[in-house]
């Protein structure tokens, strides 16, 4: 449990967040595109600051407890790996309430300690296939050290200052892009994409490049 860090007030109002309204659209497509396909999205208003630079940032929100982003994940990857150089792929795990703070806490942990990126798929795994529980701290060390992890290192780093630092960001996050579930995709601090409004995963991702092909063109010439 996480009662200092995410107080009962501020957690329901994060996880009773709905967009009231939603400035639905489209954008113009790239040129391999048909000439009358669009790509919805929610325009946020301001924008969201990125972190990326003279690039294009894209994030997903994600929960490692929700099915539809363990099914997301498979076609997620090798996508995210053959973005365009000017683009940069992060992940923030959303947070709506206790249980989804552990997830987030575990996610940054792991990021701290540099076993992030080798564990991502491996820790879906066992959660949906395996039944791991993650908020169960006794099992996590145990799954961690079959996993090959210093679980000391692991430990140490899991209540560190830098991880309550990421935890309150993503909390943040999550209720500046008016998060009401996940998987979604944010391009540029500007632009949500979410499976409920695109029921497809393909089509998702496809939509998705829409929106960042146009992210760069908008990008400052080098």
């Amino acid at each position: 449990m996480l009662p200092t860090l995410f107080p009962t007030n501020l957690l329901r109002a994060a996880g009773l967040i709905l967009i009231v309204a939603l400035s639905l659209s489209a954008l113009p497509v790239n040129a391999q595109a048909q000439a009358a396909k669009t790509a919805p999205y929610i325009e946020l208003t301001p924008p969201q600051p990125t972190e990326s630079g003279d690039k294009v940032e894209v994030i997903e929100f994600f929960w490692y407890g929700c099915p539809h982003c363990y099914a997301f994940e498979p076609v997620l990857e090798p996508w995210s790996k053959k973005l365009s150089k000017d683009v940069v792929f992060r992940r923030v795990p959303a947070i709506f309430n206790d249980q989804w703070g552990v997830a987030a806490r575990v996610f940054y942990t792991l990021e701290a300690i540099g076993e992030q990126e080798r564990l991502h798929r491996a820790l879906f795994d066992a959660i949906h296939k395996d039944n791991l529980r993650i908020t169960d701290e006794s099992a996590m060390a145990a799954w961690l050290g079959k996993q090959k992890v210093d679980v000391e290192k692991y430990k140490a780093a899991y209540r560190s200052f830098t991880i309550e630092t990421k935890l309150k960001r993503a909390l943040q996050m999550t209720q500046a892009y008016r998060m009401d579930g996940v998987p979604a995709l944010a391009v540029q601090g500007r632009y949500v994409l979410t499976a409920g409004m695109i029921n497809d995963r393909q089509e998702l991702l496809r939509a998705t490049d829409i929106v960042i092909a146009e992210a760069i063109k908008r990008l400052p010439k080098k």
